[in-house]
C-alpha cells in the first residue's frame, strides 16, 4: 500500500476515478464489500485496439484501487453477441455468409472463418485470446449466454413492470415517426430467427409476454430465456442492474446513450454506476476506427512493430484527447516508453506515480539502461541493411561490447520490431533527395569536416560540428532545414535521430562512407 497522502494527491487519472468511484458509491461498496467494473463489445467484427483499450485502462484503475483499499473487485468484459448484424464489415472472408444473414443475432450467424460455430463465437474467442495475452484479469459473460441461462430473467421482469417509466425516459429522445414504432422488447422471430424492432401491440405483465404483429397476424412471445432481448439502451442499464456495476468507461460518442441507460437504471430501482467518457480512436485520415470499416491499425499490427507494454503507455496517456492510430505513431509511442523507464529509477516516489510506466507496469517496471531510442535504431537497420537480429546485435556490438542480449530484454526485443517496422513501413515509402548543387556543396563539406573528427567523439561535439557546417552554408536562420536536408539525402525521411548522437553511435566512417555513398562523390 502506499502512503495514504500520497494516495489523495496524486493527480494520476486512475487513482483520480478510483478516489471519486470510493466517495461517490460509498454505502453502496462496504454494503457489497465488492467493487464491479464492467466493459463491454459489440462483436458484429474483430477486435481492434479500441477494446483493448478499454480493458487496460479499467486494469490500471484496479491497480489503482489495490493501492488505496483492501477489497475484492472483479472486471466484467461483456459481449453483445445477441445484436442483430446490422451491416456486414469490410474486412471479413466469404462474406456472403453473412449477407445471407443480416439481421440474425451473431450467435446465430455462421462462421464464415470457419472455425467455430458461430461469427459471434469466434469474435468472441479472437477478444479472450488478445487480452489474456495481456494477461488481464477479467470474467468473460456473453449476452447471449446470460439471456438463455435465465440470468435476466428478474431484470427483465423488472423493466417490463418499469414499463411506462422507461417509454417515459426514451420516447422524448426519439423522433416523430420513431416514437410510433419504438419497444425496449426486441422479439427473435420463430419463423425467421432475426430480432425484430417492431412495434409492440400487447403488453402482457402478468404473464411475461408481448404481443407484435407478424406479416399480419398477432404473435405472442415470452420475453425471457432468450427469446427476446431488450434495446441498446435499455440492455445496458439492465446489465448495471443485474451485475451490481460500479464503474463502466465508454468512448465520447456514448455519452448522450450512458445519460439515459443511467435514468433508466434509477427507474429500475438501483444507483447507475460511475462513467468515465474516453476520447476516439481516430485512423489516419482522422475518421473513427470501426470493427466495420477495420480501418486504423489491429493488435496484430501493433505487437509485431512494439512491445505490449508501448501499447498500454498509449492507452494510459492522454484518455480525454483523441488519439490517431496508425503505423506511424508507434515510433514515437516506443521512444517515449523508454524515455520513461529511464527516467523512472531517478525520481523520487511521489513523481513515480506521475511517470506512466508505473501504472504500465503495476508499480514495478523493468529495471534496465536504454542504450538506445527506436528511431535511431530504426536508422541503423537502414543504413547497416541488417535484415535479422543476428546481424543488427553483430553491429550493435561493435560499439557497445560490453552488452549482451540476455542482459539487454528491452535492447533485444526492440530488435525484432525495428526490423519488422523498418521492412512493412520504412522500406517502401522511403525517398531519398537528389541534392541541388548548393545543397550537395554542403553536404561534401560535412563529409570533408567529418573526416577530421576522431572516430570516438562525443555526441555533442559533433553535433556542434553539424551545426557549424550549417550556418557556414547558408542555413543560419533556419537549421530545421539543413538536418531535413541531411535526413532526406542520407535516410530518405524529413526527420530522424539526433544526428550527433547517432553519428556516435553509427560510427563517424559508416556515416562518412553513406553520405559519399548517397552523394556518390
Amino acid at each position: 500500500m502506499l502512503e495514504s497522502d500520497l494516495i489523495q494527491s496524486t493527480s494520476s487519472w486512475p487513482f483520480v476515478e478510483i478516489r471519486k468511484l470510493l466517495k461517490d458509491r460509498k454505502d453502496i461498496i462496504n454494503k457489497k464489500n465488492k467493487i464491479t467494473f464492467q466493459t463491454g463489445y459489440g462483436p458484429s467484427g474483430l477486435p481492434h485496439i479500441g477494446t483493448f483499450g478499454e480493458v487496460a485502462r479499467t486494469s490500471m484503475m484496479i491497480n489503482a484501487l489495490n493501492h488505496i483499499k483492501k477489497i475484492d473487485s472483479e472486471l466484467i468484459t461483456f459481449s453483445d453477441d445477441m445484436d442483430g448484424l446490422r451491416k456486414v464489415p469490410e474486412n471479413i472472408p466469404n462474406d456472403e455468409i453473412l449477407h445471407q444473414n443480416i439481421g440474425k443475432p451473431l450467435t446465430n450467424i455462421p462462421d464464415p472463418f470457419k472455425k467455430y460455430k458461430s461469427f459471434g463465437e469466434h469474435n468472441n474467442k479472437m477478444l479472450v485470446e488478445f487480452l489474456k495475452k495481456f494477461k488481464f484479469s477479467f470474467v468473460f459473460k456473453s449476452s447471449t449466454e446470460n439471456y438463455k441461462k435465465g440470468v435476466f430473467n428478474n431484470s427483465i421482469k423488472r423493466v417490463l413492470e418499469k414499463y411506462d417509466d422507461i417509454m417515459n425516459i426514451i420516447l422524448p429522445t426519439l423522433r416523430s415517426e420513431r416514437r410510433k414504432t419504438y419497444s425496449p422488447f426486441l422479439p427473435i422471430c420463430p419463423d425467421t430467427g432475426k430480432v425484430l424492432e417492431i412495434p409492440i401491440i400487447e403488453i402482457d405483465k402478468n404473464n411475461n409476454k408481448v404481443v407484435f404483429d407478424n406479416n399480419g397476424k398477432k404473435l405472442k412471445v415470452d420475453i425471457l430465456n432468450g427469446k427476446c432481448k431488450l434495446q441498446w439502451k435499455v440492455d445496458w442499464a439492465m446489465r448495471w442492474f443485474t451485475f451490481d456495476v460500479d464503474f463502466e468507461m465508454y468512448g465520447k460518442d456514448l455519452i448522450e446513450s450512458a445519460i439515459l441507460s443511467n435514468r433508466i437504471c434509477e427507474a429500475m430501482g438501483k444507483k447507475p454506476p460511475n462513467g468515465f467518457a474516453y476520447e476516439l480512436f481516430l485512423d489516419e485520415k482522422g475518421e473513427k476506427i470501426s470493427k466495420s470499416k477495420g480501418n486504423g491499425i489491429t493488435i496484430e499490427q501493433w505487437l509485431r512493430y512494439a512491445s505490449p507494454e508501448s501499447l498500454s503507455l498509449y492507452m494510459y496517456q492522454n484518455p480525454k484527447r483523441a488519439k490517431k492510430l496508425y503505423p506511424d505513431v508507434i515510433p514515437k509511442a516506443v521512444d517515449e516508453y523508454l524515455s520513461l523507464i529511464e527516467k523512472f529509477s531517478k525520481q523520487k516516489l511521489n513523481e513515480k506515480i506521475l511517470n506512466p510506466v508505473w501504472h504500465v507496469h503495476k508499480g514495478s517496471p523493468p529495471k534496465e539502461k536504454i542504450v538506445m531510442p527506436f528511431s535511431m535504431l530504426l536508422n541503423i537497420v537502414g543504413s547497416s541493411n541488417a535484415k535479422t537480429k543476428e546481424v543488427l546485435w553483430k553491429f550493435i556490438k561493435k560499439f557497445h561490447k560490453e552488452i549482451e542480449p540476455k542482459n539487454q530484454k528491452i535492447l533485444d526485443e526492440l530488435t525484432s520490431y525495428a526490423i519488422n517496422y523498418f521492412i512493412d513501413e520504412v522500406e517502401p515509402k522511403k525517398k531519398f533527395k537528389k541534392p541541388n548543387q548548393n545543397e550537395k556543396k554542403a553536404l561534401e563539406n560535412l563529409v570533408s569536416v567529418l573526416k577530421k573528427v576522431p572516430q570516438n567523439s562525443p555526441a555533442e561535439e559533433i553535433q556542434t560540428k553539424i551545426y557549424t557546417v550549417g550556418k557556414e552554408n547558408g542555413y543560419s536562420d533556419n537549421l530545421r532545414d539543413w538536418f531535413k536536408l541531411i535526413y532526406e539525402v542520407c535516410f530518405g525521411e524529413i526527420n530522424g535521430p539526433r544526428m550527433g548522437f547517432f553519428i556516435s553511435f553509427f560510427g563517424v566512417k559508416e556515416t562518412i562512407d553513406l553520405m559519399e555513398k548517397k552523394l556518390k562523390i
